[in-house]
């Protein structure tokens, strides 16, 4: 079967087109970037075609015939692969049929980490513990893995493990076998307009779900009723944690929830051996990542988020320089006024313009000034741009032995990554 990716190089597409090729599929796709994720597949053999805007079809014509045209939920309905797909009847379908498809010929159970909050990680801790307890296991997951390829199916899985998000509801084309949620606030407005929304949606999930692990905060939140028989709610007690090691609160509690998911997976495995594993976990790209010394990397792009990271690196540093870019403006319009005590840590905050993404033209764009307002004055904010000067702001930081944490789901990590080859090469 010949699949084609539109979107390939994306956190959701990527690590399935690497399932599809593990599978035997021929697989081709397109995106409009360069990135990790399309180098990765072209080593692999897979044509990917740089298509900006995806009108330029003549590519698509020499690689037909094409069985299954599968595109991220970020295309436009006009998108001209989508058209073509169309106008040639070739089937096409977001990323959840495929993956559905898979699952179900492969007689797998499916396993889904979902949350606002931490699903990333905790998917990524999930495979790592199964891989290293000796389990077979596949898995999706939406970042680089220092252990494994993002996406992968394994002969004799029983597991794959999913970061089931739930941005265009997309986690609730699924019917888990065991539903872990990691942490809860209200996002993506674009795809839910008001946080009852957000909540329901989370509901339907975990009524779809065999099975479903939650702290007790999230329970509340969503208004779980503690004898729902199919639903463990865990207590928010420190003693929950003992013997799991890891840096930062956010990361122990993701860590605890792994571990309990592999308990109920791998009957008879012991607690002890599961936690000395967890302990050990290499971590992921870009959540909390070391990129040089004092120089860190994250995806942190909402208030709770950004608070738990800086939680993480004063465990690390009394000395913290945060840059932050924040992502999308239809969220800032949705989190303006939260960003309140969630700088806490940093003695200074480098302040970028809003990465823009899949946005609503009509909406004004708020700017870093209208965004730092009221921020606690405590703080040293930057109004910053991504240049040469702040380039040298992070590298004057650095050699005084401050830490460096950059936050952003946008082009910052690719910027910092792309100034560090530059310093190396000269």
């Amino acid at each position: 079967m010949h699949v084609y990716f539109s979107g390939v190089g994306g956190v959701g597409v990527g690590p399935l087109a690497e399932i599809a090729l593990d599978l035997g599929y021929r697989v081709s796709g397109s995106d409009p970037a360069i990135s990790q994720q399309t180098a990765t597949l072209k080593n692999r053999g897979v044509v990917i075609c740089q298509n900006q805007g995806g009108h330029d079809m003549a590519k698509l014509h020499e690689l037909n015939p094409i069985d299954w045209f599968v595109y991220t939920s970020a295309l436009p309905p006009d998108n001209g692969e989508l058209l073509f797909a169309r106008q040639n009847g070739i089937r096409a379908s977001k990323r959840h049929e495929l993956l559905n498809h898979v699952i179900r010929q492969q007689r797998l159970k499916l396993i889904a980490v979902a949350g606002t909050h931490g699903k990333t990680t905790t998917s990524a801790m999930l495979a790592w513990l199964l891989g290293g307890l000796g389990e077979p296991v596949s898995y999706s997951v939406g970042t680089a893995l220092s252990f494994g390829p993002s996406g992968r199916y394994q002969p004799g899985s029983r597991f794959f493990v999913y970061e089931c998000d739930e941005y265009d509801r997309n986690f609730l084309q699924f019917k888990p076998d065991l539903s872990v949620i990691t942490s809860l606030d209200y996002d993506h407005p674009d795809s839910y307009a008001k946080p009852e929304d957000y909540r329901q949606a989370f509901r339907d999930f975990l009524n779809q779900s065999a099975i479903g692990l939650m702290w007790q905060s999230d329970a509340e939140y969503l208004g779980v009723p503690p004898e729902a028989g199919h639903i463990k709610i865990y207590p928010e007690a420190s003693g929950q944690l003992d013997g799991i090691s890891l840096a930062g609160p956010h990361n122990r509690r993701n860590a605890f929830l792994a571990v309990a998911a592999a308990e109920r997976l791998l009957e008879g495995v012991r607690r002890e051996k599961i936690v000395k594993l967890i302990n050990n976990f290499p971590g992921t790209a870009r959540r909390f990542e070391k990129l040089a010394d004092n120089l860190y990397s994250d995806y942190a792009h909402h208030p709770k988020e950004i608070a738990a990271t800086l939680q993480l690196a004063a465990e690390l540093s009394d000395k913290i320089a945060v840059v932050y870019q924040p992502h999308q403006n239809l969220r800032q319009h949705a989190v303006a006024g939260t960003y309140g005590g969630c700088f806490e840590p940093a003695r200074t905050i480098y302040w970028l313009p809003t990465y823009l993404s899949r946005e609503d033209p009509s909406l004004k764009v708020l700017s870093p000034a209208e965004l730092t307002d009221g921020l606690d004055e405590r703080h040293r904010i930057i109004l910053s741009v991504l240049d040469d000067r702040l380039w040298q702001n992070i590298q004057k930081a650095r050699r005084a032995g401050c830490l460096v944490v950059a936050m952003s789901a946008g082009s910052l990590d690719g910027w910092l990554r792309q100034k560090l080859v530059e310093d190396t090469e000269t």
